[in-house]
């Protein structure tokens, strides 16, 4: 299959081994924001084909992850509302808030429903005139413009009782904010694909010139990464920070015009609560006034209990990069994949549960 095989080949991904080997003189520690980077690194193996100069942390990429126990205890309480139906992607069903998860809700009489698009979503709304349908946005510049779609097709056509609950984030600022905790030395970002398809480029250039941190964003094949980890250990080398698209075919300096101008006419950006760092100005992407129909924060109020952390749940501190996963004392004893205690644990893109299934974390804690 084109672009998906080339990118596997096991004389491609020698080869470029052998390139990191030999330019790797220098520590260098890199962060993937992106939580499918950390699955695709632990399901091949990178990790250990790579020198013991260059270590993998994995930051806050996974948006499930990253998503405040405020933002999910708000989103149950609107599901426990009469006469509403919550609409959300599957991933969010195990994630847990305060006191309870959305699968929680759904088992105590709540009408949450799993889609798989805000097209779903909307159909929900034609079929059910009667019910609020809210739509849980969850995610980053990814998804964010299909939700933005979502609400311009309501527009158009109408529709009274379609509503966003939007808790999308915004990666770059949380970047910044994540290097001005001062936590750790970083020596390089690899860059998400997805979301730079969207973004493109520029957003992160000034991470290489105010910080003098390389940035490069990459694909998610083994190819893909270990050729953005060898830009990026080159630029380490040369003392030459900038940021690179090792991802031509998703990714453009630009980004997706169309997309951008979507998601800029129904958005606004606004301060953002994440999961282990906090609160970010810049970070969230709330809906617009003029689209305020549409905002269910603007025209249903709930009560929401007073949030709390998960007790012994370190999620924070791994979203970060300042622990990784195994130093959990948690992880695959009383979290694990079937039973998940953090975000980290229940998304297919989260760290723990990448390091679980892929680091042989989970034979060595279950045996």
């Amino acid at each position: 299959m084109k672009h998906i095989d080339e990118y596997r080949r096991p004389d491609s991904i020698k080869g470029l081994v052998a390139k990191i080997n030999e330019i790797s003189t220098k520590p260098a520690t890199i962060m993937e924001v992106c939580g499918t980077h950390t699955v695709s690194i632990s399901k091949n193996g990178l990790r250990q084909l790579l020198p013991r100069t260059i270590s993998l942390i994995s930051g806050p990429g996974c948006p499930v992850c990253v998503t405040g126990g405020s933002d999910i205890d708000t989103a149950i309480a609107y599901a426990q509302q009469k006469d509403v139906i919550l609409a959300t992607f599957g991933d969010m069903m195990k994630v847990p808030g305060s006191y309870q998860s959305l699968g929680d809700a759904k088992a105590s009489g709540a009408d949450v429903q799993v889609v798989y698009s805000t097209l779903d979503a909307l159909d929900l709304a034609v079929k059910n005139p009667d019910k609020k349908v809210i739509f849980y946005g969850v995610g980053f510049e990814t998804t964010a413009p299909t939700v933005a779609l979502s609400i311009l097709e309501a527009k158009r056509r109408g529709l009274k009782n379609y509503f966003v609950y939007s808790v999308h984030k915004v990666v770059p600022p949380a970047v910044a904010a994540l290097i001005s905790l001062g936590e750790l030395k970083l020596d390089g970002f690899l860059c998400p694909g997805h979301v730079s398809a969207i973004i493109g480029s520029r957003p992160y250039e000034f991470i290489a010139r105010d910080h003098g941190i390389p940035c490069v964003i990459a694909g998610f094949e083994p190819a893909d990464i270990l050729m953005a980890i060898y830009l990026i250990v080159k630029q380490v080398e040369e003392s030459s920070p900038k940021v690179e698209i090792a991802y031509g075919r998703g990714v453009k300096e630009e980004g997706s015009q169309r997309a951008l101008e979507v998601m800029d006419k129904v958005f606004e950006t606004a301060p953002g609560d994440w999961r282990g760092i906090g609160v970010i100005d810049g970070t969230a992407l709330a809906i617009r006034g003029e689209y305020g129909d549409f905002d269910i924060t603007k025209v249903m109020s709930v009560e929401v209990p007073e949030a709390r952390e998960i007790k012994g749940c370190e999620c924070g501190e791994i979203l970060r990069g300042v622990k990784l996963p195994f130093e959990c004392k948690l992880f695959g004893k009383a979290c694990t994949p079937r039973n998940p205690v953090g975000p980290c644990m229940v998304s297919s893109e989260g760290s723990c549960a990448a390091y679980y299934r892929y680091e042989g974390m989970g034979i060595l804690n279950d045996g």
